[in-house]
C-alpha cells in the first residue's frame, strides 16, 4: 500500500521518536487519522507549544520554560551538595529518592565514535560551575555503562585536585533480586561496593 505525501510525512516525524520503528509509526500515525484526530491536534498543539517555550535552566541545564528551573530556585536546597547526571530524566529519576541539593545536568557521556567529546556533553562548562559555586561533595551520578563509567571516571580525574569530596553512586545488588538472575558485572560491583554489617 503506498501512503500519500502527507501521510507518509506523519509516519516520518513518529519515526524520530526514540524506539519507534516504521510498523509502530504507521499505526501511530493511521489511529491519530483513523480513530483520535482530536487526539492528533492536542498532541500537535502540545508539541508546538513545547518546542517554542522549553529551553534550559541556566544554572544546571536541565529543561525549563523559565531562566532557572523550580529546582534552581528553591532557596531550601542544599547548596554544598552538586549531583552530576546523564539528562534531565536522571533529574527526574533522583527527585524521587528525596535528594535535596543540586544538580549539572550533561547532554548524555562521552563517546568518541558517535562524535561525543568532552565539549559536546557539557564537561567544560561543568567545570565552570564548579569553580563558581562553593561544593562541599560532588556526585557522580553516569550511568552504569560502558560509556558512563568512562565519563565519571574522567570527570574525577579533572576535579581530583579541587577541595571537594568526590563521591559515586552504589551500584550492585538490585532490592528483591536473586543471586542466579543477576549478570556478571553487576556482581563484580556488588563485591567492588560492600560495606561492613552494622549492628
Amino acid at each position: 500500500m503506498s501512503f500519500s505525501p502527507a501521510i507518509r510525512e506523519l509516519v516520518e516525524a513518529f519515526r524520530t521518536l526514540p524506539g519507534v520503528g516504521q510498523k509502530t509509526a504507521q499505526r501511530m500515525a493511521l489511529y491519530i487519522l483513523e480513530r483520535n484526530r482530536a487526539g492528533g491536534e492536542r498532541l500537535s498543539q502540545a508539541l508546538q507549544t513545547a518546542v517554542e517555550q522549553v529551553g534550559h535552566c541556566n544554572e544546571c541545564r536541565t529543561l525549563s520554560e523559565t531562566d532557572l528551573c523550580p529546582i534552581c530556585a528553591d532557596e531550601r536546597r542544599d547548596t554544598g551538595l552538586l549531583c552530576i547526571v546523564q539528562g534531565p530524566l536522571d533529574v527526574f529519576a533522583l527527585e524521587q529518592t528525596g535528594y535535596k541539593g543540586r544538580y549539572f545536568v550533561l547532554k548524555g557521556h562521552l563517546s568518541p565514535l558517535d562524535g561525543l567529546g568532552p565539549e559536546a556533553i557539557g564537561i567544560p562548562e561543568l567545570l565552570r560551575h564548579i569553580d563558581t559555586h562553593q561544593y562541599t561533595e560532588v556526585i557522580l551520578a553516569n550511568n552504569p555503562t560502558v560509556e558512563g563509567e568512562a565519563t565519571a571516571h574522567y570527570i574525577a580525574q579533572l576535579l581530583q585536585d579541587k577541595p571537594l569530596s568526590l563521591t559515586r553512586l552504589a551500584q550492585g545488588m538490585p532490592m528483591g533480586g536473586e543471586l542466579e538472575m543477576v549478570d556478571g558485572g553487576t556482581l563484580i560491583q556488588a563485591f567492588a561496593g560492600r560495606k561492613p554489617v552494622q549492628f
